[in-house]
């Protein structure tokens, strides 16, 4: 079942035709904490093992290992497939559709927008420091520098929002953020949700004939 579901994630990944190097990037990120696993849960799981020199490996352990990692990466792969391939307003705007707080979508798109901002802002402080011969070391200079930086990063983002807040009251917002354009469902939306549907009510049940869905 869980490779099941590895491969249609694969399948709707490749539909996406999403670039492969960020794509492996991601996933290599993810996999640096299922690589740990392949070395401490089958050498503490328990069970019936078999000896690799000095060392006992379990069988339930590198079974559960296996399905750990499926699990992740049919996860990424899914949400990348899904999200990656759509722009964060149109995301945020259907976020809010659903009936999602509105104060979270509004959260959600300020942060895809102004993050990368504001890490300019700090680059832009660190690049000074550095330029006047800072070094950072394990001392009270480097602690009081450091503070200072976060400081100036945290009054300029403040200062930031406070013209973004105004350049909006000015145009005219009254909380509520409207789309420039709205797309109505078509024929390939309504054939993705027929599928979708058809391949959540598979999982359905399949897991109750399983016995591992609660009643």
């Amino acid at each position: 079942f869980v490779a099941a579901a590895f491969f249609t994630a694969l399948f709707l990944l490749l539909l996406a035709r999403l670039e492969t190097v960020p794509v492996l990037k991601r996933l290599a990120a993810a996999n640096t904490f299922t690589f740990f696993l392949l070395f401490t849960l089958p050498l503490t799981y328990g069970g019936k093992s078999f000896s690799l020199g000095i060392f006992q490996i379990s069988y339930a352990g590198l079974w559960l290992t296996g399905l750990i990692t499926l699990k992740t990466n049919s996860i990424i792969l899914l949400m990348m497939a899904l999200i990656a391939t759509s722009p964060a307003a149109a995301i945020g705007h259907a976020l809010e559709s659903l009936k999602v707080p509105r104060q979270l979508c509004f959260l959600f798109l300020f942060s895809y927008r102004y993050i990368s901002v504001i890490y300019c802002e700090y680059k832009k402080l660190s690049r000074a420091a550095e330029l006047r011969c800072f070094t950072a070391k394990t001392n009270i200079h480097t602690l009081k520098t450091t503070g200072y930086l976060f400081g100036m990063t945290l009054i300029k983002s403040w200062n930031r929002a406070q013209r973004i807040q105004q350049a909006m009251v000015l145009r005219g917002f009254k909380g509520q953020l409207i789309p420039l354009n709205t797309k109505d469902m078509d024929r390939k939306d309504t054939i993705f949700l027929v599928c979708s549907l058809l391949i959540i009510g598979g999982c359905y049940l399949t897991l109750s004939s399983c016995g591992l869905v609660a009643k």
